[in-house]
């Protein structure tokens, strides 16, 4: 099997990039209506330290899960949507509350690399395995002929000779 060309693996990584952006790039759809406290409380991360989201805070008395739940339902029960209670809580405690990352700026990073990271990989995967294919084993070096035509041979005669003559003997 010939080795795979150069361009059409670095065509197969960009493809594969684009892929990824493609799937990575999330739609920019309207914000429903109606939003529930509980989507909102795991779009939210837990500033009293346990890591989790506010939805999945693991203190049952947490000083910060706790009244952020009470005050997320009587925000959606006045009327505020979705994106408006996390731009309250983005603006109050900064990109920290967010519990994935934003699709702009500096964070749209945080979404693409890891595809990007894949299809690198992808792609040094792909060159390593055509250039293995593409090598073939040196071939064994004959042996160098004397200036008398006959081969020199790396051993000894005599010890060659003894060599055959003792594994003769053990057969």
């Amino acid at each position: 099997m010939p080795p795979v060309p150069r361009r059409r693996v670095v065509g197969a990584a960009v493809l594969a990039l684009v892929s990824a952006v493609a799937v990575a790039t999330p739609l920019m759809v309207a914000a429903a209506p109606t939003v529930s406290v509980e989507q909102l409380t795991e779009a939210l991360t837990c500033q009293c330290g346990c890591g989790l989201t506010v939805a999945n805070c693991n203190h049952p008395n947490c000083e910060f899960s706790v009244p952020v739940r009470d005050q997320i339902d009587s925000m959606v029960k006045r009327g505020m949507s979705g994106p408006q209670v996390i731009a309250f809580y983005r603006t109050k405690y900064g990109e920290k509350i967010l519990s994935a990352p934003t699709t702009q700026g500096f964070n749209l990073l945080a979404w693409i690399m890891p595809f990007a990271a894949l299809a690198a990989g992808a792609a040094l995967i792909a060159i390593t395995v055509g250039r293995w294919r593409g090598s073939s084993p040196a071939p064994a070096p004959a042996p160098a002929e004397g200036a008398n035509g006959a081969s020199h041979d790396p051993f000894d005669a005599e010890l060659r000779r003894r060599l055959e003559r003792e594994l003769r003997d053990r057969i």
